[in-house]
């Protein structure tokens, strides 16, 4: 796989009042500053330090258009919801397609190349996760929404890659899976009686459930476990960015 690429940054709104940015006193999460950087920034730099050779950016608040345009960053205005905005950035950069968010606050190269080179060459869309203990090793006591399977409890680290054209099948079903995000029970169910019962049984592996999620849109779907725990930390609630604030200036 190639060291360079294109990457798109998820910075929309879900409207209303974000409680981290009020928390912060910004008018959005993307212009939170860390260390002296914006979060936008901070992601940005991350992706051109990892190779990226095009990045844009979905937003949909006119200060983080701005923000954006100054970093050098092309500009889409979000869609609807995050699956919505991802079908935009395929459309106007291609596939492959790394993809991210402004949220991300702790994101380093290293996690990126490690993600990149670790995709099995077959697949059309593949997700970064990564082991609960591996994440609670990297941040003592944060707390993390958990899919739990035969072969532990996984969260998301807000990296996915959309290698080939057809990988866009696969938002549909982000959409669906977005939608049930705090219910995992309502994502597993979508895989079907037997699935179900062997994830309830604690027989389901999470490559296995991913596997057949891509199955059913048509697709080669993988799971790419990552060794960097702090990769699952975004910062979704004001306790996120405290902790944040804590990682940066420690280190």
């Amino acid at each position: 796989m190639s060291d360079r690429f294109r990457a798109l940054i998820l910075a929309g709104s879900r409207g209303g009042v974000d409680p981290v940015a009020a928390y912060a006193g910004v008018a959005h999460k993307a212009l939170i500053e860390l260390d002296g950087l914006t979060l936008l920034d901070r992601v940005s730099r991350a992706l051109r330090d990892a190779g990226a050779t095009e990045i844009a950016v979905s937003v949909s608040d006119d200060a983080v258009r701005a923000a954006s345009t100054m970093l050098g960053l092309t500009v889409l205005t979000a869609a609807s919801g995050p699956s919505h905005s991802v079908r935009d950035g395929i459309e106007a950069l291609g596939a492959p397609l790394l993809v991210t968010t402004v949220d991300h606050a702790l994101l380093q190269p290293e996690w990126i190349t490690r993600f990149l080179a670790d995709v099995p060459a077959d697949a059309d869309v593949a997700a970064m996760l990564a082991r609960q203990d591996v994440i609670e090793a990297a941040a003592p006591g944060t707390r993390r929404t958990y899919l739990r399977f035969a072969d532990g409890a996984w969260s998301g680290c807000n990296l996915f890659y959309f290698a080939t054209p057809r990988s866009v099948a696969a938002l549909d079903l982000w959409a669906q899976v977005e939608a049930d995000r705090k219910r995992p029970w309502r994502i597993v169910r979508r895989l079907g009686i037997g699935t179900l019962v062997r994830y309830m049984s604690g027989r389901l592996t999470l490559v296995a459930a991913l596997a057949h999620l891509g199955r059913l849109a048509g697709l080669e779907a993988a799971a790419v476990a990552t060794p960097f725990g702090l990769a699952a930390v975004d910062v979704d609630k004001p306790a996120d960015l405290d902790l944040v604030r804590d990682l940066v200036a420690r280190a």
